[in-house]
């Protein structure tokens, strides 16, 4: 061959090799993907969202929007009729009068309002100011009274602990806090501090808020319902672990340290105890200390109070539940509020690990009847039991069948009836979610919800009437007000898409295939370009969330956008969101399928979704297959990379916990087991970097106080030592999300799977630029 012709044929291959990447994509591609955000998309959506505000006299209202604007909607249960909440034009007159501005019925500027007492006004904000508007005139002036807008005119709404770290009495007259570790309580009329306990002391206080991965400054309890005792605990951390994280900034950096127990070390203890508030007296529980855990995990003020403990009905006993480290055993347990005195009531053991329900804790103490409802898989599903409170014994078993009883939402004593939400009822989809009920005994089962597609619920407060809005994650949302014998009472919106149909968006496509194991049926979503050509090969883009607390697609329920899914797809992937086996919401014996191998991250069975896929629709191209997630998502995205480096070809691992041993207490040994009884060492990712093929980026943020960043620098630092190229984008003082710089991350996802994946250079230093829905006024 002569010497021209070698020269040539390197020459050659490079032409050929940028010939077939094609064109570099645009800043105008880049918009186009952008519009399909949901910024963009949401705009297009109409009547599509329905949030109850309830009133006192158990109407509610809702803010609608549509074509035109919003409407603000008054609803009456109790007479079946839905109108306007007020006259908007009169108003928006009486507003442009007042501020001199003008403003139209259908773009008022505030989202929200409230009710006067006497029900003849408004109050609302606008222009940076209070207004009250007069319901019969529509003469619209300020107003410098106290505005109940905040709660909608139906009574106050609490967060965890309160606001500034005070955990207010049902009655609202007193605030418990923490101060130099010991309670205090004050009175929020006279604002008197009285201190409740007095030998707490640093890392060994009283209802001190630290799962590690999750802590703040208040006050974990809960109040009696006469406002006159508290249940709560005295917290020892002392044993347990440092963790460290440092600042960024200009001159001497600050450092934050905390608890936070890791696998197989010293776990925080608590110490149950009940206080008397008007005399601080401390009574605690004759009973040694519980792990720092709940029957849901080990934040145990998961649900915004104290987690798995009631008072009795008279507040002369406690109910709560001890959990083991390694969520194998249950204790029920009742003490004496005024001894401390403990009774055991019953405990249930478990092979792999306990779970309590999904979503909310589904145990309850009835000591009216002296009666527990208890939650257990043990007969392979998530159902409720009837427990005597008194011997222990199941009295009888209350649901029951083929699917999973996940929230309780409401108890009704006098009846004897339960209800409650339930997956894997029906065919299509064991994602779907009804709304149920049943009675103590186990009879009267109705299901209140029987239309097709995922059901969301809203109760009202008098627990009469519920508001349901059911949707599929390709069908709009339908939202209906039904009674609690499920019978219709009125339809209060259909979601229309038509006119987001007119910009070229084209709903999803859902999916069924089989596990890795050849025979268990997983779901998923796929998304693709809305000027699909099925002449062209795709590279494929999978998002993955493995749990297994939960899974990839998250909510079932109908979204235009998935998060950037349809933004990817647009810039011409293929994008598969697969819900793969050990997701919590179907039997325990599939949620068990990755139990001590927390490293599986459903990998085996989105490789082999991805296939069937491939098979299904040949535009999908299984040899440009790229994979991302965040957190569970991130070290799932690594293993990926490390473990099937043949298959994944480019990954983007965002705040991974790539180190079980470097990551909180509870989530390894929860779901691996105890240190010692599973092989941590070899799921642990750095462990397996010497073996990426690929493109592999890593993100972090340096003040993530969840994940700490070590966990991503450990993969790092065996990169380097294997002589691997990776990528790595950091946020020197960001936590586990990413805040402020969440669309910087986006663009770069989106940037290095253009040019790795599809093979084309992305526009340079794109802008993501957020837009508000015009509708929404600027208002609050």
């Amino acid at each position: 061959m002569n010497k021209f012709l070698l020269a040539a044929i390197p020459c050659a291959l490079v032409f050929s090799a940028r010939a077939q990447q094609g064109p570099p994509l645009t800043t105008k591609d880049y918009e186009r993907a952008e519009s399909f955000l949901s910024y963009g998309t949401e705009p297009f959506i109409d009547n599509a969202t329905v949030r109850p505000d309830w009133l006192p006299d158990g109407r509610f209202w809702y803010r609608n929007l549509n074509a035109t604007g919003s409407e603000f909607i008054l609803v009456d249960p109790a007479k079946g009729t839905r109108s306007a909440a007020f006259d908007q034009a009169k108003l928006a007159a009486g507003l442009s009068t007042a501020t001199g501005k003008q403003y139209t019925a259908a773009m008022l500027p505030f989202q929200r309002f409230t009710f006067s007492a006497d029900g003849k006004a408004i109050v609302f904000m606008a222009d940076g100011k209070q207004w009250k508007a007069d319901l019969g005139s529509y003469a619209v002036t300020e107003d410098g009274s106290p505005m109940a807008a905040e709660a909608g005119g139906g009574g106050r709404r609490g967060g965890r602990g309160g606001a500034g770290g005070v955990n207010l009495s049902p009655d609202g007259k007193k605030g418990a806090f923490i101060r130099d570790w010991n309670l205090w309580v004050r009175d929020m009329e006279t604002k008197k501090e009285t201190q409740l306990t007095t030998d707490g002391v640093k890392d060994y206080g009283y209802a001190t808020d630290n799962a590690g991965w999750k802590h703040s400054d208040n006050a974990i309890l809960i109040w009696s319902s006469d406002s006159k005792k508290i249940a709560t605990f005295k917290d020892d951390q002392r044993k347990v672990s440092d963790m460290y994280l440092v600042t960024t900034n200009v001159g001497k950096p600050t450092l934050k340290e905390w608890k936070y127990p890791l696998p197989g070390g010293e776990i925080p203890m608590i110490q149950r105890c009940i206080i008397d508030v008007d005399n601080a007296k401390v009574v605690m529980t004759k009973v040694a200390p519980d792990p720092h855990r709940a029957t849901l995990s080990d934040d145990i003020a998961s649900s915004g109070t104290m987690d798995d403990i009631y008072f009795s009905s008279d507040n002369s006993k406690v109910a709560f539940v001890s959990t083991s480290r390694d969520h194998k055993n249950e204790k029920v347990r009742i003490a004496d509020a005024a001894t401390g005195d403990v009774r055991e009531v019953f405990e249930e053991t478990v092979k792999t690990q306990f779970e309590s329900g999904h979503g909310g804790i589904n145990w309850r103490y009835l000591d009216k009847s002296n009666e527990i409802i208890w939650f257990s898989e043990r007969d392979n599903w998530g159902h409720l039991y009837l427990y005597d409170a008194t011997t222990g014994k199941v009295k009888n078993q209350i649901t029951s069948g083929d699917y999973l009883v996940t929230r309780i939402l409401k108890i009704d004593e006098k009846t004897r009836m339960i209800y409650f939400t339930a997956d894997d009822r029906q065919a299509e989809n064991p994602y779907f979610a009804q709304f149920c009920k049943v009675g103590f005994d186990g009879k009267h089962f109705a299901n209140l919800t029987p239309e097709a597609g995922n059901h969301n619920v809203t109760l009202s407060p008098d627990g009469k009437y519920f508001v349901d809005s059911y949707s599929k994650p390709d069908v709009p949302p339908v939202t209906v007000l039904r009674d609690l014998n499920g019978k219709m009472i009125a339809t209060l919106e259909k979601a229309d898409v038509s006119r987001l149909m007119a910009t070229g968006w084209k709903p999803l496509t859902t999916f069924s295939v089989k596990a890795h194991d050849g025979k268990t049926d997983i779901y998923g979503l796929m998304i693709t370009p809305s000027k699909l050509d099925p002449n062209k090969k795709y590279p494929i883009i999978d998002y993955i969330y493995p749990g297994p607390q939960g899974g990839s697609v998250g909510s079932w329920s109908f979204a235009a956008s998935r998060g950037d899914g349809q933004a990817l797809a647009e810039l011409g992937f293929i994008v598969v969101e697969v819900e793969g086996t050990s997701n919590p919401l179907r039997s325990k014996s599939f949620h068990d399928m990755s139990y001590g191998n927390m490293a599986e991250n459903t990998l085996p069975d989105q490789i082999t979704a991805i296939r069937q896929l491939a098979s299904k629709y040949g535009y999908m191209d299984t040899t440009r297959v790229g994979i991302w997630g965040h957190s569970g998502g991130g070290f799932a995205t690594a293993g990926a990379m490390f473990r099937y480096p043949d298959f994944f070809k480019v990954g983007i691992s965002e705040s991974g916990n790539h180190e079980n041993l470097n990551y909180e207490d509870d989530w390894g040994e929860r779901y691996n087991g105890l240190v010692g009884n599973a092989d941590y060492a070899a799921q642990a990712n750095q462990n397996l970097a010497k073996n990426l093929k690929g493109k592999l980026m890593l993100a972090h943020g340096l003040m993530d106080d969840n994940v700490p960043p070590y966990n991503t620098l450990l993969v790092v630092e065996a990169l380097e030592k294997a002589g691997k190229d990776y990528d790595l984008v950091v946020f020197p003082n960001m936590p586990h999300g990413y805040g402020q710089y969440s669309s910087y991350m986006m663009r770069r996802r989106w940037d290095y799977f253009v040019k790795n994946l599809l093979g084309v250079e992305p526009p340079h230093e794109y802008q993501l630029k957020a837009k508000s829905d015009p509708r929404n006024g600027g208002g609050r």
